[in-house]
């Protein structure tokens, strides 16, 4: 008997999540256009299972509001910006992308995948300041919703 592996409905999201990371963490070191990146990631990588508009999307908005996401980060972070590792860089101007442009999307799912994307590709305890810096934007940008939320004390 096969057992086939169920697909979480979340799953093409999570993944547009990490091909966008990927790509943006491109995007910072060479500084190529936000149409470029997307393109090479188009031809290089496995699309398979990825909401791929969802990709398209982050990676265009994180690129144009580069400095209004940093800009909204900068109150949250307690290091100096030149200490920040590029990765948790790019997994910040991602998490504050949704949390800011992405209201449909709960920002505790946010701040979760944001947390194991940097479990996963940051330093070690890179997901420990990534969750606390999105937490302190989210009582900022999502106040409305932390206060209907009944597990947010």
């Amino acid at each position: 008997m096969s057992r086939r592996r169920t697909v979480s409905p979340f799953e093409p999201r999570r993944r547009a999540r990490r091909r966008a990371l990927q790509a943006l963490y491109q995007w910072q070191i060479n500084d190529d256009s936000a149409a470029a990146i997307i393109d090479q990631f188009r031809e290089e990588q496995n699309f398979e299972g990825v909401d791929e508009s969802y990709f398209q999307t982050l990676v265009r908005e994180v690129v144009a509001n580069r400095e209004a996401l940093d800009e909204a980060l900068r109150p949250h972070v307690t290091r100096v910006d030149a200490s920040l590792d590029q990765m948790e860089r790019v997994i910040l101007r991602l998490g504050a992308c949704e949390l800011i442009h992405h209201p449909e999307t709960p920002y505790r799912v946010i701040i979760d995948e944001a947390v194991e994307l940097a479990h996963r590709f940051g330093a070690e305890q890179a997901h420990t300041f990534v969750n606390g810096v999105l937490d302190r934007l989210a009582r900022e940008t999502r106040q409305a919703e932390r206060d209907l939320d009944p597990g947010d004390g």
